[in-house]
């Protein structure tokens, strides 16, 4: 029995739904702890360029990378796989 476009629309909003109470509740519990080190780096692009910030250098470096990775994966996917 195949699948109907409106269950799968369902399924997918009640899976982001279930995300963010997951990420919700994670806060929280982090909340608690007085002390805490986490590393946090966001990345994206600006046209071709990928870009980083975040408070750790070694992070940042990492997600820039991981993004440039992703751009030339896109590019040479929409050039194989492109109509």
């Amino acid at each position: 029995m195949p699948i109907k476009m409106e269950q799968l629309i369902s399924i997918g909003v009640i899976m982001i739904l279930i995300g963010f109470v997951i990420v919700f509740l994670g806060t929280f519990m982090a909340a608690k702890e007085t002390t805490s080190k986490t590393k946090v780096a966001v990345g994206g692009f600006i046209g071709p360029i990928p870009f980083g910030f975040g408070n750790d250098k070694n992070f940042v470096w990492f997600v820039t990378i991981l993004f440039l990775v992703v751009f030339v994966l896109w590019i040479v996917f929409s050039f194989k796989f492109g109509r």
